[in-house]
């Protein structure tokens, strides 16, 4: 119940944006605001079915909305954990996205 001038603790940002004080930085797909990859593991925590879209989304993570390396190995260590609410479409763009990113760096056997 503070007003906006008294909140006590800043939003969880991703890292690239912790200097940039209490400033909500919203997204471009629905409006909503972008949060450190850590805040949405404890939501995964403590919510089994929290949208994965929003944990795996690389600006969770880096300015660089097409550095996917993160998001595929965390994607993969969820799935070894049983996480499967991942949609088809997302999981496609996720691993498309991931390895044309290693094929640009030379890596295309990978």
């Amino acid at each position: 119940n503070t007003s906006e001038c008294e909140k006590y603790a800043c939003c969880p940002l991703p890292p690239y944006l912790e200097d940039s004080g209490c400033v909500v930085e919203e997204d471009d797909n629905g409006g909503r605001p972008l949060r450190d990859v850590c805040f949405h593991l404890l939501k995964l925590y403590s919510d089994r079915s929290y949208e994965l879209d929003q944990l795996l989304d690389p600006r969770s993570v880096t300015s660089d909305p097409l550095d996917f390396r993160l998001s595929w190995h965390l994607w993969e260590v969820l799935r070894a954990l049983n996480y499967s609410h991942l949609s088809q479409q997302s999981w496609g763009v996720l691993n498309t996205s991931y390895a044309a990113q290693l094929e640009s760096e030379g890596l295309w056997e990978w």
